[in-house]
């Protein structure tokens, strides 16, 4: 009788992806044991906790750049806002012209055309919302180092 002699086994091992949630039992859990330091020294002014709306300290006075910052970052926001009220119109004329063209599926495109049009609402009320917001801060800016006049003659 013939034996049949099978070859030595080679296992090969695959290392696996390690993601930021599925840990594996083999893994070595992360030590959670805080280091304290006895020289370690904290500033009262630093965290005092209590702030105003615009994410200032009560102390301390926001600077002339800082009212700049603020009017620059509402300006581009209102230009976000712009931009996908413009994306989403344009959006919903697409869906439009395709119920027009593509009549057994032309409920779902009225459907997306009125999202569309939804959508491009909302974006220009934000829009229209950081508009107001950028003057806020400017008129804030002038109430508080005074109106910039640039006299040309």
């Amino acid at each position: 009788m013939e034996s049949h002699i099978s070859p030595p086994s080679t296992k090969i091992f695959i290392k696996h992806h390690r993601h930021l949630f599925n840990h594996h039992k083999d893994e070595e859990k992360p030590v959670d044991t805080p280091v304290y330091s006895e020289t370690t020294v904290y500033s009262e002014t630093a965290y005092s906790g209590e702030t105003t709306a615009g994410g200032y300290e009560a102390g301390l006075a926001k600077t002339e750049e800082d009212y700049k910052k603020e009017e620059k970052h509402h300006k581009h926001l209102e230009h976000l806002g712009e931009l996908g009220a413009a994306a989403a119109t344009a959006y919903s004329v697409h869906e439009k012209h395709k119920a027009k063209k593509d009549p057994e599926h032309a409920h779902r495109h009225k459907i997306e055309e009125e999202i569309g049009a939804a959508v491009a609402v909302g974006a220009g009320g934000f829009a229209f919302h950081e508009h107001h917001e950028k003057k806020a801060a400017k008129k804030e800016e002038e109430k508080a180092y005074g109106k910039k006049h640039h006299h040309l003659f």
